[in-house]
């Protein structure tokens, strides 16, 4: 298969011309994702699993864009139904909506008894760092407990293509940055573990049963909107994640950010990051598929720019795109909060080319176009 890409700023477009290998038929129990490329004329049908989230939003633009059909699966219980229709305002067609939840393992049966799918994207799950030090039983039964039924649900299925958001929670306070795929992993808090767990499992599977392709992708810290200002990051709590925060202080809906920590040993006290542009991580999922395509097995990448900004650093920048400084008041350490975090990119250069192509300024700018157009967030 060959693939053609078109890269501008924002994204990675992709369009498949053709494949000249024998393919099975739709009722065959193996699915073999090459087959479908050419069975469809360059799409593949991609279920994904938390699809009304932040992240997942943007990675079904992407799919959508690169020529895919997408089905989404949420229980929307940090997300909201109207994203499904700006989904279709950018892209032109709306994507199907599921609502169900991945724990329920006769409601995924009747989804995949339904439809035929080529590939999942597995997003579905918790994600605050904080909460999870409380409430650690509540990660591990939906992270670790809802990617088990959901990968038993697509066995039965036979739909064996399966990227799974991990994290760079994973690595815990790193001895030294960049951060390889290679370093040992040992998360700080019960949703890094969760994560570890996840992808021992995938691990487990893939070597136990070869006809599966699975990517465990690595991803640092997601910020930004997308470009047009209808999706962007809308948290339906106080925010866990540092461009939210300060996107709702800009726009008044708090009075000041609160910094976790600014003691830490980083030249400006405060925890330094690798963030990275939710549409080039999103570009980054279609990349994987397109691996995935010809290289049946495991993959684990990690998916950053390679740069590491401090919190303050991140604050002046915003406070560029607006126009005006973000108050802020720095407060004592987060539990589980690690000092400094970013990726060493190369392996996802080399094996998916693919690389980060939006600078901070550009995160910001897309941020608070996104806040500024939507102050309350998806409830206009």
């Amino acid at each position: 298969m060959v693939w053609r890409q078109r890269t501008s700023r924002r994204r990675v477009r992709s369009v498949h011309s053709g494949i000249a290998s024998a393919c099975r038929t739709r009722r065959a129990p193996l699915r073999c994702l090459g087959c479908d490329f050419q069975r469809t004329g360059g799409g593949v049908k991609v279920l994904v699993t938390g699809g009304t989230g932040y992240i997942g939003s943007h990675t079904t633009v992407s799919l959508m864009e690169a020529g895919h059909d997408v089905v989404l699966w949420d229980n929307l219980s940090n997300s909201r139904a109207a994203v499904v229709t700006r989904i279709g305002a950018i892209v032109g067609a709306r994507p199907v909506f599921v609502s169900g939840d991945v724990r329920d393992a006769a409601a995924l049966d009747r989804l995949l008894g339904e439809q035929t799918f080529d590939a999942v994207i597995h997003f579905a799950g918790l994600k605050a760092v904080g909460e999870s030090v409380h409430k650690p039983l509540l990660y591990y039964e939906n992270n670790v407990q809802g990617t088990i039924t959901l990968l038993r649900a697509l066995d039965r299925a036979g739909v064996r293509t399966f990227v799974f958001s991990s994290s760079a929670t994973v690595y815990g306070d790193p001895a030294r940055v960049p951060i390889r795929e290679d370093f040992p992993r040992a998360a700080t808090n019960a949703y890094g573990r969760s994560k570890i767990m996840i992808e021992d499992v995938l691990a487990d599977l893939a070597t136990a049963d070869p006809r599966w392709r699975i990517a465990r992708l690595r991803y640092f810290n997601p910020v930004g909107a997308h470009e047009s200002g209808l999706l962007g990051e809308d948290p339906q709590d106080i925010p866990n994640n540092l461009m939210p925060y300060i996107c709702q202080v800009a726009v008044g809906r708090r009075e000041a950010l609160r910094i976790f920590g600014g003691d830490y040993e980083t030249a400006d006290g405060t925890g330094v990051r690798d963030y990275i542009h939710v549409a080039d991580l999103a570009s980054g999922h279609v990349a994987a598929l397109r691996y995935l395509h010809a290289h049946p097995g495991l993959l684990t990448v990690n998916l950053g720019t390679g740069r590491g900004y401090s919190v303050l650093e991140m604050v002046e920048a915003f406070g560029r795109a607006c126009g005006r400084p973000i108050p802020y008041e720095v407060v004592a350490r987060r539990p589980g909060d690690v000092a400094q975090c970013y990726a060493d990119p190369s392996a996802a250069h080399e094996l998916l080319q693919w690389r980060a192509t939006c600078d901070l300024d550009a995160m910001c700018r897309d941020a608070w176009r996104w806040q500024k157009r939507n102050p309350a967030g998806y409830e206009e």
